[in-house]
C-alpha cells in the first residue's frame, strides 16, 4: 500500500502534533509511526521530589529563536537527565481552530533541549519564514469532497466501523482516506504523564463502511475523537487533500467474552493446586457493620464494583455485589489474621453462598506490579439480576470442575469446597446478605493498608495477565 513519502506532513484537526506517515499495513488501514508503541506505556514517569523550575527567564529573542533559563537546586542536578519543554502558540479565540495548528511533541525525548541551549525548530512541511516548503507531500486540490455525516458503529474494545456520505461524481478522483484518531483529552490529567501521540491512519479508497482495527492504538473503555480527509495521489507522488471533516467522538467497548476467555486461559495456567476451605469472609471497619445493623435491616447490601483490575473489564463500575475472600494459609488451613480492609470480619459458611443454586463466572485476572496475581470471580444466585448481567458478559465456570473455586458433593450429600492456592481470589456475591447468616468478630492481626486493591491499576507490562487488546 502506498503512503506519502517520508518528510511529508499531514496536519491534524484534533491534536496539537504534526507527524509523519510510514508504511505499516493492517488490512486496508496503515498506522503512522509514532513515538512509543503503547498508548498507555509512555516513557514519561513520575518521580518524587524532582525540583520544579523556578523564576523562568526568556531573553535573546529573535524571529525564530530564544534563550531560556531558570533557577535550580544544585543538590538535585545529579538526578536530572532531561528537561521537557512545552511550547505552544498562544490561542487566538478568533482564529480558525484547525489552521496551522502546531506543537513540537512529535520530537523524540533525545531531541528535547537542555536549559540555556539554543533551539532551532522548523515544523515539517514549512520553511522558517512560515511558507510551505517546496517538497511538501500534501498539496491542495480544488473541490475534493469533504466527508459528510460521519457514522461510527460496530464498536468493540479494539476496533470500529466508519462510513460517511460521498458525492458519487468525485469517487473516481479519490485514491486514499486520511484518518486522524486521538484520545479525547482529560482536563484533569497530568500534562506530561503518558502524553499520547496522535494516530494517523492512511487507507486506500475502499468501499465504505471500513473497519479500523488495531490493539496498539485502540484501548478498551476509552473516549476518542476522529476526523477524515479525502485524498488524491498525484503523478509525482504527492497528495491533494480535502478539508478535514467534522470531529466525531466515540468510546470503545469493554472486553467481550472472547477476550475474557483469553484472560481465563492465562489464569488457569498459574492457578496452582487446590486447597480445602469452609468459610467465606469479609473484612471491614466496625462502622460498616454498625451501618448494616442500624440502617440496612441487618443486611450487607451490594455496591457497584470499583475500577480495579483490567481497564476493559465489563464488570468495573457496573456490576453490583459484595466482595468476599476465601483464601487460606497453606500451613494452617485457616483464613489469615491480617487484612487491608478493616479489623472486623464477617464469616459465613461456604455452602450458604456457594451451592448448586449458584452460578459461577470468571471476571478478571490482574496484578499490581507484584509477583502474585488476583483472580476475580462472581457468585450469582441462579436467575438473580446479577446472574442475568453476568450471563451476557462473562465466561461461566462449572462449579464442580474449574481451576479456581469448586463445590463438589460427597457421598451423603455433604458439600466440599476448594480454592486455588497460587492466586488471590476476590469473590463477588451479587445479592444482599443478612448478618444473621454468619458471625462478626474482631481479628487479631494487623490492618495492612498497602495490600488494598481498591481501584488498583493493572500492570500493563505484565506478560502473564495481559492480552493483545489494549490494557
Amino acid at each position: 500500500m502506498e503512503v506519502p513519502r517520508l518528510g511529508h506532513s499531514i496536519s491534524s484537526p484534533t491534536s496539537p502534533c504534526e507527524t509523519m506517515v510510514k508504511n505499516l499495513s493492517l488490512e486496508a488501514i496503515q498506522l503512522c509511526e509514532r513515538e512509543g508503541n503503547k498508548s498507555q506505556d509512555s516513557g514519561i514517569a513520575e518521580m518524587e521530589e524532582l525540583p520544579v523550575p523556578q523564576n523562568i527567564k526568556i531573553d535573546n529573542i529573535t524571529c525564530d529563536s530564544f534563550k531560556i533559563c531558570w533557577d535550580m537546586d544544585p543538590k538535585s542536578k545529579e538526578r536530572i537527565t532531561h528537561y521537557f519543554i512545552d511550547l505552544n502558540k498562544k490561542e487566538n479565540k478568533n482564529s480558525n481552530k484547525f489552521k496551522h495548528k502546531m506543537c513540537d511533541w512529535s520530537e523524540s525525548p533525545e531531541q528535547w533541549v537542555h536549559c540555556n541551549t539554543f533551539v532551532e525548530w522548523t515544523p515539517f512541511g514549512e520553511s522558517k519564514d512560515g511558507n510551505k516548503s517546496q517538497d511538501s507531500g500534501i498539496a491542495e486540490m480544488e473541490e475534493l469532497p469533504v466527508p459528510q455525516n460521519i457514522k461510527i458503529d460496530n464498536i468493540t474494545c479494539d476496533s470500529f466501523k466508519i462510513c460517511w456520505d460521498m458525492d458519487p461524481k468525485s469517487k473516481e478522483r479519490i485514491t486514499h482516506y486520511f484518518i486522524d484518531l486521538n484520545k479525547k483529552e482529560n482536563k484533569n490529567s497530568n500534562k506530561f504523564k503518558h502524553k499520547d501521540v496522535p494516530t494517523k491512519l492512511v487507507a486506500k479508497a475502499v468501499p465504505l463502511p471500513m473497519t479500523v482495527r488495531g490493539h496498539w492504538f485502540l484501548s478498551p473503555r476509552t473516549e476518542y475523537t476522529v476526523a477524515v480527509q479525502t485524498a488524491s495521489k498525484q503523478s509525482d507522488g504527492d497528495y491533494a487533500v480535502s478539508e478535514w471533516s467534522e470531529i466525531i467522538e466515540f468510546c470503545t467497548a469493554d472486553y467481550s467474552p472472547v477476550h475474557l476467555t483469553q484472560l481465563l486461559e492465562k489464569a488457569e495456567v498459574i492457578a496452582g493446586r487446590m486447597l480445602k476451605f469452609s468459610l467465606f469472609y469479609r473484612n471491614q471497619h466496625k462502622e460498616y457493620f454498625d451501618e448494616a445493623r442500624l440502617h440496612q435491616g441487618n443486611k450487607m447490601m451490594p455496591s457497584v464494583k470499583d475500577n480495579s483490575g483490567s481497564h476493559g473489564s465489563p464488570i468495573s463500575g457496573k456490576l453490583e455485589g459484595i466482595f468476599f475472600s476465601c483464601n487460606t494459609e497453606f500451613n494452617t488451613g485457616k483464613a489469615p489474621q491480617d487484612s487491608p480492609y478493616g479489623r472486623y470480619r464477617f464469616e459465613v459458611q461456604a455452602e450458604i453462598l456457594f451451592n448448586q443454586k449458584t452460578n459461577l463466572y470468571f471476571g478478571d485476572l490482574y496484578c499490581m506490579y507484584t509477583a502474585y496475581h488476583y483472580v476475580i470471580l462472581v457468585l450469582a444466585p441462579s436467575g438473580s439480576p446479577g446472574d442475568e448481567f453476568c450471563k451476557q458478559r462473562l465466561p461461566q465456570l462449572n462449579i464442580a470442575d474449574n481451576k479456581f473455586l469448586t463445590c463438589t458433593e460427597e457421598d451423603g450429600g455433604r458439600l466440599v469446597f476448594h480454592h486455588a492456592q497460587d492466586v488471590i481470589l476476590e469473590v463477588i456475591y451479587t445479592d444482599p446478605i443478612d448478618l444473621s447468616l454468619g458471625t462478626v468478630a474482631e481479628i487479631s492481626g494487623h490492618q495492612l493498608r498497602s495490600l488494598s486493591t481498591v481501584n488498583a491499576k493493572k500492570d500493563p507490562s505484565c506478560k502473564i495477565c495481559n492480552i493483545s487488546v489494549g490494557r
